[in-house]
């Protein structure tokens, strides 16, 4: 006859060094920065703002959080404030770190969108997306999409333009114009809010014929996530449209 087995259970031992590591505060600070590498990596990531080019929808180091699920079923909308990797056609990247330490923080700065990082990123706004039409300007200066003017009351300090003075007509015209370009399947055409000063998808063609060579797009693998909120500083906490 055998004897009944027991049921397994945890040593006081066991129980005494998980104890000791669950109370250990460096276990807790690496726990806690691969909770928050997997958060960021899979769902929800915080960004520091690196420009103006936004202004005033976004200032000059706003944290702002980036759904990294919002794109699964699709690419962005016309509107959407997204973050994108920067590709070379953009600005070069910047210059590998060579301090052991500096390159450490940029690391944690990466992970915890605080201080300088190693991330090559931009936030623009999309216009127009695969096999849509933009251009400018229609009678009012507004951008059209599809022959369709579009609505933009973020826009803040926009391009020069006057109907009858300075407008597409007129000699010289207008930098706000440029002529109809259809953008690619996977790409997006995006523009800064602060449209004066903001090095976006047009921004080379001003003054020139607008061409492929000239326009810079945003691959859509290169999209990060959609940008929906400001979470400091606490005064501009907030909904980001």
């Amino acid at each position: 006859m055998t004897e009944p087995t027991e049921p397994l259970t945890a040593t006081p031992a066991r129980v005494s060094v998980l104890r000791r590591l669950a109370r250990n505060p460096l276990v807790n600070l690496v726990a806690a920065f691969v909770v928050l590498a997997l958060v960021q990596t899979f769902l929800v990531r915080l960004y520091s703002v690196p420009s103006g080019s936004m202004e005033s929808t976004l200032e000059v180091g706003d944290r702002i959080l980036v759904n990294r699920l919002a794109y699964l079923g699709g690419g962005p909308a016309d509107g959407d404030v997204i973050v994108f990797n920067a590709s070379t056609a953009w600005e070069p990247s910047p210059p590998a770190e060579t301090n052991p330490l500096k390159a450490v923080a940029r690391w944690v700065g990466g992970l915890v969108g605080i201080g300088p990082t190693n991330d090559h990123v931009l936030v623009k706004r999309v216009i127009a997306g695969p096999g849509e039409t933009v251009s400018c300007c229609d009678a009012k200066g507004r951008i059209t999409v599809d022959g369709t003017a579009i609505d933009e009351p973020y826009i803040l300090d926009d391009v020069p333009f006057e109907a009858g003075v300075l407008d597409c007509s007129t000699v010289p015209a207008s930098l706000r114009c440029f002529t109809p370009f259809t953008v690619p399947d996977d790409q997006y055409f995006v523009l800064g809010d602060h449209r004066s000063a903001s090095s976006d998808s047009i921004a080379q063609c001003r003054g020139a014929p607008t061409t492929a060579t000239c326009v810079r797009l945003v691959d859509r693998s290169g999209v990060v996530g959609h940008v929906f909120s400001i979470v400091f500083p606490f005064t501009r906490l907030g909904a980001v449209s």
